[in-house]
């Protein structure tokens, strides 16, 4: 049997999460002492309550290696192989603490970990591929060579309301010098190569999200069928209408609408919207 492990960036409704038995490590959310294993002693509610009370933007952390070595060490009786998906490791050492714990538990059993070069809906729909695919009868090699082939198609356009919180993290290239300086700029966020780099750089959030899909157009084509998520930090609506007009640009399959995971919020703030393609075929 195969067992799919990820991170708590990965954005996916619960329901699939639950029905395919996706273990989650969580993401560790740092309030100055304060400590919180994102998902279990935090929510997204917990999170903007707290920046807005203190006044602070918090940090995050990987899971160390022994967090990841417990959940492969749970697994171990029921799973011949495991297959462990994360966030990018240009963004996030959560893919050598994944390593480092896959190396402790090779006598006990097998595990492959896989760079998504990306996170939240990116690295949602390859964890999502990977527990389908095991769960209909492919092998590790099948999948492993199907998250190779999709982690370099996807793609993760995000629209920012707010600077402050992108600006403090340091996580998207080019916004610090002129740009950090103007004022009422939405930048469009384009995920590269595992970086995450400033596409564009509009004034209005309708503006805003026509680029997105402009963009996204651009890259996969109208006519290549894409699964697609909108994801949002406290934007539901938002999220929803973007879908929806995804829906009438592009060749859609299947479809969720998702909270961004606070350890990606934190880097880019309330009112952030994303859009998310992955290879449906």
């Amino acid at each position: 049997m195969i067992k799919v492990v990820t991170d708590s960036t990965c954005d996916l409704p619960g329901e699939w999460v639950s029905r395919y038995d996706i273990r989650v490590v969580p993401i560790n959310i740092q309030f100055g002492r304060e400590t919180y294993r994102e998902g279990v002693s935090i929510d997204q509610s917990t999170f903007y309550r707290k920046v807005d009370e203190l006044g602070i933007i918090p940090t995050t952390s990987q899971p160390s290696a022994g967090e990841f070595r417990e959940a492969y060490q749970s697994l171990a009786d029921e799973a011949d192989d495991i297959i462990s998906i994360h966030v990018t490791a240009k963004l996030s050492g959560t893919t050598q603490s994944a390593e480092l714990a896959a190396d402790m538990v090779k006598d006990q059993v097998r595990v492959h970990v896989v760079d998504s070069m990306a996170g939240s809906a990116g690295l949602g729909w390859m964890v999502l591929d990977a527990a389908v695919m095991s769960e209909r009868g492919a092998s590790v090699e099948e999948i492993l060579s199907r998250l190779e082939t999709t982690r370099r198609r996807l793609t993760v356009t995000l629209a920012l309301a707010d600077l402050r919180y992108a600006q403090m993290s340091g996580r998207v290239g080019r916004l610090q010098g002129a740009l950090a300086s103007l004022l009422n700029v939405k930048p469009i966020i384009w995920l590269e190569d595992g970086l995450l780099d400033v596409q564009d750089r509009v004034r209005t959030r309708s503006r805003a999200v026509e680029r997105m899909l402009a963009i996204t157009r651009d890259a996969v084509g109208a006519d290549t069928p894409v699964n697609v998520a909108a994801i949002h930090a406290e934007a539901p609506a938002e999220a929803e209408k973007l879908l929806e007009l995804a829906r009438e640009s592009l060749n859609v399959r299947q479809t969720f609408v998702e909270d961004l995971a606070i350890s990606l919020a934190v880097h880019f703030g309330p009112g952030t919207v994303g859009l998310v393609t992955y290879p449906a075929e």
